[in-house]
């Protein structure tokens, strides 16, 4: 047994000052105060001082990062990933395909199921964030709002492509973006629930009465709200209107300062609060690397200054979550135990990992360790501290 102390444990609903986190068989086996509980005489005590424990960091949309894509067939992309994906607090993600010849998308997608599986069995490097399903994103977008997605590779939305999707993927995929609005979206929509699928709705032209209507056969989620969406005015608010006032929806933001506004960063977050909003980076292989020439899936992007771009279009970020934490803190004044919320449970909940992105008494051990101000000190993954 490991037993964890610091200066206070933060989930959702709890702070608790001067903490023990007991860890058994890489599950949390309790969490207790000093004030009222002692250490067992048998556990092995790591002491975090000043820092502040919490679930590990949870990324529902990342393309890559280190100068590797998620969808590449080297064999060492993914390794390369999940280590930096780690130091910056993210103990499990979802891979991110972007939209691409089906049959590419395909080899990428068993690629992913590789991965995802054998992150679930024992040995897995405790150095590594874990790929814990996999985020389609693609090919169902609308060709208006597709960002920089190829639009020789977007499909109308079918059962016969979402099963061979489904099939490459080995039932792996927990989260699927689609433009509710064309033909054939409904279908994909009804039949991707029945599976298990967390279905959001973005790269999307959608109006809003199309918006509610695939909220009403069951989406539940938004990507990257305001970015490759239709703009949102006060007489025609659109798909955004509905994603920021339905309190059925989750929705996910680029909180970068680039891909949205300080301010607008604050707006989506008041207006979804702690409960319904989820910080994603939409990281790309760029992320961690200097400014450069960078691919993603089949097309080529620069970087400078901050910015991934494609022929004038914004693609991807080199955000990391943990920097998206802090900066909901500075955008928004939200302090740190919501921030993490939005990094944590939230994502956990919409990607249907009912044993993350929390403390609970059996959830998996999957911890960050920050200081006051969001900055990372340690992650730890099934309780394995490397």
């Amino acid at each position: 047994m490991i037993a964890l102390t610091a200066s206070a444990l933060l989930t959702p609903q709890d702070r608790i000052e001067g903490p023990i986190l007991l860890i058994e068989d890489g599950l949390v086996a309790g969490v207790k105060s000093r004030t009222s509980a002692e250490i067992p005489k048998h556990a092995r005590v790591v002491d975090f001082a000043d820092g502040v424990i919490a679930p590990g960091l949870v990324d529902l949309h990342n393309h890559g990062g280190a100068g590797h894509d998620v969808m590449e067939s080297n064999s060492n992309a993914l390794t390369a990933i999940e280590s930096h994906l780690l130091v910056h607090g993210v103990t499990g993600y979802l891979p991110t395909t972007v939209t691409a010849p089906i049959d590419k998308t395909c080899e990428a997608l068993q690629r992913l199921a590789d991965a995802v599986e054998s992150a679930g069995k024992p040995g897995y490097s405790p150095s590594r964030a874990r790929p814990l399903g996999i985020h389609i994103e693609g090919p169902f977008l609308s060709p208006v709002r597709r960002g920089v997605h190829p639009p020789k590779d977007l499909l109308a939305p079918s059962i016969a492509t979402f099963n061979k999707l489904w099939e490459a993927s080995r039932g792996h995929i927990r989260l699927m973006t689609i433009a509710p609005e064309l033909d054939g979206a409904m279908e994909v929509i009804t039949e991707a629930i029945k599976r298990g699928v967390t279905v959001s709705i973005g790269h999307s032209d959608a109006d809003l009465k199309t918006a509610r209507a695939a909220i009403d056969a069951g989406a539940r989620h938004a990507t990257h709200t305001f970015n490759a969406m239709r703009p949102f005015l006060h007489r025609d608010p659109g798909i955004i209107g509905e994603v920021l006032t339905d309190s059925r929806m989750t929705a996910d933001i680029i909180a970068d300062g680039v891909h949205t506004d300080p301010s607008v960063v604050k707006l989506f977050l008041h207006a979804k609060g702690p409960e319904g909003a989820v910080l994603i980076t939409d990281s790309t292989a760029a992320t961690g690397m200097p400014e450069g020439h960078y691919s993603m899936g089949d097309f080529e992007f620069d970087v400078k200054d901050g910015k991934c771009v494609a022929n004038g279009v914004l693609a991807g970020s080199v955000l990391t979550l943990d920097q998206a934490v802090r900066n909901s803190m500075q955008f928004a004044g939200w302090n740190l135990q919501n921030a993490l919320t939005a990094a944590t449970a939230n994502p956990a909940r919409v990607a249907g990992l009912r044993n993350r992105g929390s403390l609970a008494t059996g959830a998996v051990a999957d911890l960050v360790v920050m200081d006051s101000a969001g900055r990372v000190q340690k992650a730890i993954v099934s309780g394995q501290i490397a």
